[in-house]
């Protein structure tokens, strides 16, 4: 088309100068007419303007995905072939594993021809009622009550940003996190305008709860500050309290009237038991707490990739919940304005099931059995090596991570 038109232009151009008389131009003028250049020759002027990304830094790859990427790139003959950086279950193959009732609901739902259309900001009302009955429990009273709101995130990550915008616009300036905490943690409330502080979490000689200045600290947070706690498989330590400490815990929070924000990524894959895995949420609630909590599904259903997670609180009366339901979806819409529908679909079609719930907890058992086994091997291998130090807490501590101090160096070992 360009080509075409240039052409167009030249004929008209002899022809116009067929008609008129020559002009004689002053010898110091030169004129250069080739319309038929490349068009890169017309934009070489701009060639000398610097580049609006020329200041930007390589930034620093992230220590988890990053250690993933590096190890996908790595052509090397020796390379050992476990990884040990996203925290994901595995087969003994090394594969990711998709749970047999997963692949049966995905299955089902693929039969059904279903549409492709939007959910509500909210997501997938029917995924939400069953998410919350799931972690809140069938007989929770604020439940019933219809005074707990919730809504879809992009699984726990995206629930932690929404929950730390939604804190920030409404006066809190500061989040408390334990330490150690999930890396990721950190950026997202800082991303959200928050202020992180940690509180004492593991003892690093002990290679235990260091639970003493954990409630020590809890003392000396500020009123009315808002405290991250993992449920359950507390990641990356997996040292959990006993339900006497989660009492003590829930008892100093009521005492300085702080905010329980917990962040639930393994219920049901920590322990095997769902039900046990929610224990501590449930108690919360049951004192009294008008916690929020965030809900991950990547982990215990084993869709990663499919993102899908949820937001709840809990208020003092159905209108709050709703008032609050509202802020949410304020800070939902210009992120990611609606959350994805598939994996949605695969929890609701399993948690709307008896028959398939049970068949979840029975494979989520099998998968926290086999955690447990591995745990036992690799401590009872350590021990057999000579090792003078105690290993003890390797079968201890629960989940898919473990951590333990020697030679003043922190060990993740993720179990695959």
């Amino acid at each position: 088309m360009i080509l075409r038109t240039a052409q167009t232009l030249t004929r008209r151009a002899i022809q116009s100068a067929r008609l008129t008389k020559p002009r004689i131009l002053p010898s110091t003028s030169t004129i250069h007419l080739n319309l038929f250049a490349p068009l890169s020759c017309v934009n070489r002027g701009f060639a000398s303007a610097s580049s609006p990304w020329k200041d930007f830094p390589m930034a620093p790859p992230d220590p988890i995905i990053g250690l993933t990427e590096a190890y996908l790139k790595d052509d090397s003959p020796d390379k050992v072939c476990v990884n040990v950086g996203v925290g994901a279950y595995r087969c003994d193959q090394g594969m990711p594993f998709v749970l047999p009732v997963v692949r049966e609901a995905e299955n089902e739902i693929n039969l059904e021809e279903l549409d492709h259309e939007y959910s509500g900001i909210a997501g997938c009302p029917n995924f939400v009622n069953l998410a919350l009955r799931f972690v809140y429990g069938e007989d929770s009273v604020p439940l019933k009550e219809k005074r707990v709101a919730g809504v879809q995130t992009l699984s726990g990550t995206g629930g932690l940003r929404v929950f730390g915008e939604v804190l920030h616009q409404f006066g809190h300036t500061h989040i408390y996190v334990p330490n150690p905490t999930w890396g990721n943690h950190i950026p997202i409330f800082t991303n959200a305008g928050l202020e992180v502080r940690k509180y004492r979490y593991y003892d690093n000689e002990k290679c235990s709860l260091d639970f003493d200045h954990l409630i020590e600290d809890m003392k000396n947070m500020p009123e009315g500050s808002c405290i991250l706690l993992h449920a359950c498989a507390h990641n990356p330590t997996g040292m959990d309290p006993t339900m006497e400490q989660w009492k003590e815990i829930s008892h100093v929070a009521k005492e300085k009237n702080l905010l329980c924000f917990f962040d639930c990524a393994y219920q049901g894959f920590a322990s095997g038991d769902a039900r046990k895995d929610a224990a501590a949420v449930r108690m919360f609630v049951e004192d009294g707490h008008n916690i929020a909590l965030v809900q991950s599904f990547s982990k215990n259903f084993g869709l990663y990739g499919q993102r899908i997670g949820a937001l709840s609180i809990v208020a003092d009366s159905p209108e709050e919940a709703q008032r609050v339901l509202s802020q949410l979806k304020v800070h939902i819409r210009p992120s990611y304005s609606n959350p994805p529908r598939h994996g949605a679909r695969i929890v609701a079609k399993v948690l709307a099931s008896e028959q398939k719930t049970q068949e979840f907890v029975e494979q989520c058992m099998g998968m926290a059995k086999r955690i447990d086994a591995m745990r036992s091997r690799l401590r009872t291998k350590l021990e057999e090596l000579g090792s003078s130090r105690s290993w003890e807490h390797i079968t201890k501590q629960i989940g898919v991570r473990t951590m333990t101090w020697h030679f003043h160096f922190f060990s993740r070992l993720y179990f695959l």
